[in-house]
């Protein structure tokens, strides 16, 4: 066969396996959310605000004052009183990042290589799990590459203008998904001088008009940015509240203390030195989903390794290509470096740079592919295609088997087809699911619940709710720290129109008996308001809603 004839079968292949995967995400998308995010922000939030009808502060919610782009997207289904529609719209956008590799790599190699890309991207443990939750991660995947691949078309095509402008856009729409979005405003702006001063002479001239790229891409971004940036500033005095809330509201910098990666690691996890210096290459072979020592999420270790070939020159090569590749190493490797030194390290927070690691590992096969094909020993040929063969498959194989997984864990046929109800569903999932049914149908309208220890799960709840912790404070615990008689307790919580308390009794339990929490005289006196002044309503799987008596003083 010809090679034609080689590009059409393998590019048939490739999309037949693609169609299936695309197919299997679908399916298990369409069950009810349960995952932990979803239910505390990126579905509660929007769901508040469809309540109160209109965007206001929620004080107790400090991820409320977290940019929305997508969540007010999220707000239209919502609307209409559909919540598995957000996941596909969250999924469109892994999408279009695909449509981005695609039409990055297809000219620059060819469709098959190109089609290759978009295969490996989308069958990435943490894409397909992004893909199959209300999260906001594949919105910023999305708009950190089409900016990056952007201001290298800007060089590309002679630095015009509509690119550099199109790129900030894009940066600026990605700061307003999710807060690491600043971390790629903040790398392509020094990129933005750099790339233009390597292709002007070294003069003065030359490099004040790279600054004044730079400057622009930075006025244009930041606009983009700046609705949440006004919002914030107004509510808190903080443009990116809650970060570096510190510099900007000095009182409350002793709530927010914070302490780095290695002790963070060596603390919680008991983690040894060399372990956390070989964080980087850890995080490619030991994800786990829902762990957090294990980054919450799984990456493939072929991301780490082919791209290591993608810089082996063979032969004539472009040299615009050659920067191409060297800027996307940079942002990835600096990007990573950002978040490696944060002290709650997860896959999610580098998620932008899973884009540029593919297409550096479509390049890095390409050439093993033509340095095989150059040996003039047709054996050695063979088996070194051979070899690059069974690479790949083992690459996809490693993915499909995590999708299998997530078909046993989520079980979606069992909702499908009509055997599980979607109260059922959401059982299985949130055992919290019963009581808080138990509010919506059996509590008014007008009643207030406390949760505590809750995770912050609020999404299902239809009666007004708050969190005990805020600011890594308990309203509780300082309340019961300033209380002589449970009396007191009562008073307080009433005070802040609490009508009803929601626990999780288990953790509840285990903290209330901390002396490191409470005195022993605290601890009789919480045990005397909860025999006074607390029924017991509803209580399943270790989860309970009482109702607060009235007073007897």
């Amino acid at each position: 066969m010809n090679e034609k004839t080689n590009i059409f079968y393998g590019t048939a292949f490739l999309l037949g396996i693609l169609a299936v995967l695309i197919g299997s995400i679908l399916i298990l998308s369409y069950v009810p959310p349960v995952s932990k995010d979803a239910l505390t922000h990126h579905l509660a939030v929007p769901k508040l605000y469809l309540k109160h009808g209109g965007m206001y502060e929620i004080p107790f919610m400090e991820f409320s004052y977290y940019p929305i782009n997508l969540e007010l997207i999220y707000s239209i289904p919502l609307y209409f009183g559909n919540d598995i529609i957000p996941k596909y719209i969250h999924f469109a956008f892994a999408l279009l990042t695909a449509w981005l590799i695609f039409n990055y790599l297809k000219p620059r190699t060819n469709v098959v290589y190109a089609v290759l890309g978009v295969l490996l991207f989308l069958s990435i443990p943490i894409i397909v799990k992004l893909s199959i939750t209300v999260y906001v991660d594949l919105g910023l995947i999305f708009f950190s590459t089409a900016s990056l691949l952007l201001l290298l078309k800007w060089v590309e095509n002679g630095f015009k203008n509509r690119f550099l402008l199109l790129s900030a856009i894009c940066c600026g729409l990605a700061m307003g998904i999710k807060y690491n979005g600043l971390v790629t405003f903040f790398l392509l702006t020094l990129f933005v001088p750099f790339l233009h001063s390597r292709h002007t002479k070294d003069n003065k001239a030359g490099a004040v008009i790279s600054l004044r790229y730079g400057a622009l891409f930075f006025a244009i971004a930041v606009l983009f940015f700046a609705p949440w940036m006004v919002r914030n500033y107004i509510w808190t005095g903080n443009p990116v509240y809650p970060l570096y809330d510190g510099l900007f509201n000095p009182e409350n910098s002793i709530h927010r203390n914070t302490i780095g990666l290695f002790t963070y690691r060596n603390m919680v996890y008991h983690e040894k030195w060399w372990q956390i210096a070989l964080l980087p290459i850890r995080v490619f072979f030991e994800g786990q989903d829902g762990n957090p020592q294990y980054f919450d999420g799984r990456l493939n270790p072929f991301l780490l390794l082919l791209p290591l070939f993608a810089f082996y020159r063979i032969g004539k090569e472009s040299d615009t290509i050659r920067m191409e590749l060297k800027a996307m190493l940079c942002f990835a490797v600096l990007f990573f470096a950002f978040s490696f030194f944060s002290s709650g390290l997860r896959v999610r927070y580098i998620s932008p740079i899973i884009p540029p690691l593919v297409i550096l590992s479509i390049f890095g096969l390409r050439r093993m592919v033509l340095q095989v094909k150059a040996l003039r020993n047709g054996l050695l040929s063979d088996i070194g295609l051979a070899g690059i063969g069974l690479i790949i498959c083992i690459t996809l194989w490693l993915d499909f088997c995590y999708i299998v997984n997530q078909y046993r864990y989520i079980n979606p046929f069992s909702y499908i087809s009509g055997a599980v109800s979607r109260d059922e569903y959401i059982e299985r999932y949130r055992p919290e699911y019963p009581v808080i049914r138990y509010i919506n149908e059996n509590v008014a309208p007008c009643d207030r619940i406390l949760f505590l220890f809750m995770g912050n799960r609020g999404y299902y709840c239809n009666r007004e709710y708050v969190f005990d912790v805020v600011a890594n404070r308990s309203s509780l615990h300082q309340l019961v720290k300033r209380s002589r008689k449970p009396e007191q307790i009562l008073e307080g919580l009433k005070s802040n129109g609490i009508t009803h308390m929601l626990i999780r009794y288990d953790i509840f339990d285990g903290w209330v008996k901390d002396e490191d929490h409470f005195t022993v005289r605290e601890q009789e006196l919480l045990a005397q308001f909860f025999e006074k002044h607390v029924e017991l309503l509803y209580f399943k799987w270790g989860y309970g809603v009482s109702r607060l008596k009235l007073s007897s003083m």
